[in-house]
Parts: structure tokens; sequence; C-alpha cells
């Protein structure tokens, strides 16, 4: 056996982990949350009709008080003005 083990849920590694970190960052700075708030970003297959094949979902959990937003996308491709919109839709439904 002399090919190397290539595990088929990897998920291209470190930019993925790159990335997850600068959307809680972004996330932290334009809500200016505490220390102890936690915020979860993951990405996730996306079954809406109309929806690309993934998106990322930031949740933030304070307290009690929980909100989740969605940028549909994948998480490599999020940006800044991508969170931005997503928690500025969010907080301004229609």
């Amino acid at each position: 056996m002399s090919e190397a083990f290539v595990n088929p849920l990897a998920r291209n590694g470190p930019s993925v982990i790159n990335s997850a970190r600068a959307i809680k960052s972004w996330t932290r700075k334009l809500l200016s949350l505490p220390d102890e708030a936690v915020v979860s970003v993951s990405e996730l297959a996306c079954h809406v009709p109309g929806c690309p094949p993934r998106e990322t979902v930031v949740l933030v959990m304070q307290g009690t008080e929980t909100v989740q937003v969605s940028v549909h996308q994948p998480m490599k491709d999020v940006t800044e003005d991508d969170v931005v919109q997503a928690f500025s839709a969010a907080s301004n439904p229609d």
C-alpha cells in the first residue's frame, strides 16, 4: 500500500480554520461582543431551492439569547462585508 490515506471528510485543513477565525473576529468586532459570548461558525449544505450548495451559518450565543445568520456561500468565500450585511438584514427584517 504505497498511497497515503486520504480523508474524504477533510475540508482543506488550515484554510477553513483561518476562514472561521476571521468570521468570528469580524462578528465580535461588529457586535462589540464581550469575551464570554460564544460565536460559532459552520459550513453546511443548503437545501433551500435556489440556494448555492454551501452556506455559512454564524451563531452568536450570549446569556439566554441566540442570534443566527446565514451567508449563502462557502466559508472560504465569506468577506467582512458579507458578515455585516447578514447581521444588518437579521436586525432589520422586511
